[in-house]
């Protein structure tokens, strides 16, 4: 008893639910989108092919946000420290926020997906590292997994909010919650690995420097790969989740905020289960790997499966959202992996770089659609994302017990 008491403790400080809260306001934003996407491109005028097309730009310009975000963020946080990202991240994205409620037209929109996709791209690498650096080692995995279940928790938040207020009024929301959310960080204290890789005459964030030596680099590589998965199921089996459903003739229409909302429930539990069962069985490694042979059944079923029933598609979407639940284990795994003087570039750009990735493999999707349809080109893209992230995770090492106070 007197351990659980320690344990609850430990989990419950300060810079771990900021962490964690700092990431609900992240995904909400992040998906809210994705809820909105049809209803707010209505308001502005778009119909029909419209919708989808110029979705996926406005997806394109978040994920590039994201991408050149992750690398401003993570160089900083490794330079200037982790709570300068978790200050800069969310006051940008809180205001992009609500600059989205304001917009007029298509460019507008972009411009401001966009922006809010760079200081959406600070918040998850810089608090999961925070937290792997304040706990020990034994329950930093339940750190984590907090911090990526009440991430989760934003996006279901993000249906509940679009479908209670206007789509203006949402976005709205999110940015005063990231406002709120601005003033509780005042109280958070920096690492003290950071602190202590601070006093010292070592290079911290050299970005360019995950590419100056060959085995750095593909492990770099390798933990982007083995994200590519969840973000094929969310970037394009769950945001363009109505255009499925009609290439399904299923026998009413799909409503993607629903579909949104029930897949990251299910991700909500697919995190808890595998952060609990990376902890029980003291491996990253092997619950990364059976989550994503989950995943790959799970899109065959998607994609694959005879039914006409709107309610078995539904059903369907949060299981995928169930096997997606490794989020939490693929990003602590990346800043395991990683010294301390570059952590922070490696925490926070591998899964803006997952993100970003979205942008070839919506690409990739629309470019085979003419040729093959919308189910079977999205199968090809998925295979093609599933055996890259098998074949990256066969080569990394296990990180479960890693010492976290260590410089490349």
């Amino acid at each position: 008893m007197p351990e659980q008491n320690s344990t609850a403790r430990e989990l419950l400080r300060l810079p771990v639910l900021v962490a964690a809260f700092g990431y609900l306001v992240d995904m909400y934003d992040l998906f809210l989108f994705s809820v909105v996407r049809v209803p707010s491109l209505q308001s502005l005028g778009l119909q029909d092919d419209a919708l989808l097309h110029q979705g996926a730009l406005l997806l394109n310009m978040q994920m590039a946000g994201l991408l050149i975000g992750g690398i401003i963020w993570g160089v900083l946080g490794d330079k200037k420290g982790r709570l300068s990202v978790l200050f800069g991240s969310i006051l940008i994205y809180s205001l992009a926020n609500i600059a989205n409620g304001f917009v007029q037209s298509v460019p507008q929109y972009a411009a401001m997906r966009f922006i809010a996709g760079i200081g959406l791209a600070g918040e998850l690498g810089a608090g999961v590292t925070l937290v792997t650096e304040v706990l020990p080692r034994r329950i930093r995995g339940y750190g984590t997994t907090l911090v990526a279940t009440l991430g989760v928790v934003g996006a279901i938040m993000a249906y509940f909010m679009a479908d209670l207020f206007q789509w203006r009024i949402s976005y709205f929301i999110g940015g005063g919650l990231g406002l709120l959310l601005l003033v509780l960080r005042m109280r958070v204290l920096e690492s003290g690995i950071f602190q202590k890789t601070k006093l010292m005459q070592v290079k911290r964030g050299n970005f360019l420097w995950l590419f100056s030596n060959r085995k750095r680099l593909l492990r770099y590589l390798q933990c982007i790969a083995i994200g590519l998965p969840i973000w094929f199921v969310v970037g394009i089996l769950i945001t363009f989740s109505p255009e499925f459903g009609r290439a399904m003739e299923l026998n009413a229409p799909v409503v993607a905020g629903k579909a949104v909302m029930l897949s990251f429930a299910g991700q909500v539990l697919g995190d808890i289960a595998s952060g609990l069962l990376s902890q029980f069985v003291q491996s990253r490694k092997k619950i990364i790997l059976l989550f994503i042979l989950l995943s790959l059944l799970m899109v065959g079923v998607y994609l694959l499966l005879p039914y006409r029933d709107v309610r078995t598609f539904y059903i369907i979407c949060a299981f995928l959202g169930f096997t997606n639940g490794y989020w939490a284990l693929f990003v602590t795994v990346a800043a395991e992996l990683f010294g301390t003087n570059l952590r922070a570039t490696v925490a926070t750009t591998v899964p803006n770089f997952v993100r970003g990735a979205v942008i070839p493999l919506t690409m990739l999707f629309l470019y085979l659609k003419p040729y093959w349809g919308v189910l079977h080109s999205a199968g090809i893209v998925g295979l093609l994302t599933i055996a890259v992230a098998l074949l990256a995770l066969r080569g990394l090492d296990e990180t479960f017990a890693k010492d976290m106070d260590y410089l490349e």
